[in-house]
């Protein structure tokens, strides 16, 4: 684990690095979707709850690996967040959720891993239900976008492609939207939503 990657595990960090551009990320979201209709969220990688604020009036469970980043969740948010390995959440799923959310977590893993926690996901995503993905890009062409994602410390950003072939091999697409996120007129990173259904 590099630097900047142990600096951005303890949560006040984390949060400040975030804070300017949580709510340009999960803009999309909020655009195509009544989050006030979701009946059971799951939040996956959920980092310290940036998320759970959206969901005050649902039913709602974070998870991450990180300890400290549950911790100060609880703390803040008083909702349900729990330590798990996104590899292994059907054990907690009593019953499916119909609102399932990847914000920026898969860029950190390999096709195989990825794949892995998508098909585990899609089996306690409810058949009425959506996963919903926000990812990181990998522009094509020079920029300050192509360099803020190699410098990320996750090491699989991916071009626009590569995401849509990933998704599509679990899920059914419903939305595949890139977007960018600024500072000041400048793209700092491109992104892309993917709102998808099981092909079960």
């Amino acid at each position: 684990m590099n630097v900047t990657a142990n600096i951005l595990e303890r949560t006040l960090v984390y949060r400040a690095w975030q804070a300017p551009f949580a709510e340009q990320k999960f803009a999309p979201v909020l655009q195509g979707n009544d989050l006030r209709r979701a009946r059971r969220v799951l939040d996956v990688a959920c980092g310290p709850g940036t998320n759970a604020q959206h969901f005050a009036d649902v039913d709602y469970l974070g998870v991450d690996v990180n300890e400290n980043y549950i911790r100060d969740a609880r703390r803040k948010y008083g909702r349900d967040f729990r330590v798990a390995d996104a590899r292994k959440l059907d054990c907690i799923a009593r019953e499916p959720f119909d609102f399932i959310l990847i914000n920026s977590f898969l860029h950190h893993l390999d096709d195989k891993d990825a794949l892995d926690i998508l098909s585990s996901l899609d089996l306690i995503l409810a058949p009425d239900g959506h996963i919903h993905i926000l990812e990181l890009v990998l522009p094509k062409d020079r920029s300050i976008a192509r360099l803020l994602a190699r410098w990320d410390r996750g090491d699989f950003a991916r071009p626009l492609p590569e995401w849509q072939t990933l998704f599509l091999k679990v899920f059914t697409q419903v939305l595949f939207e890139p977007y960018s996120i600024s500072a000041k007129g400048t793209v700092l990173w491109n992104m892309v939503y993917f709102k998808g259904k099981s092909k079960r």
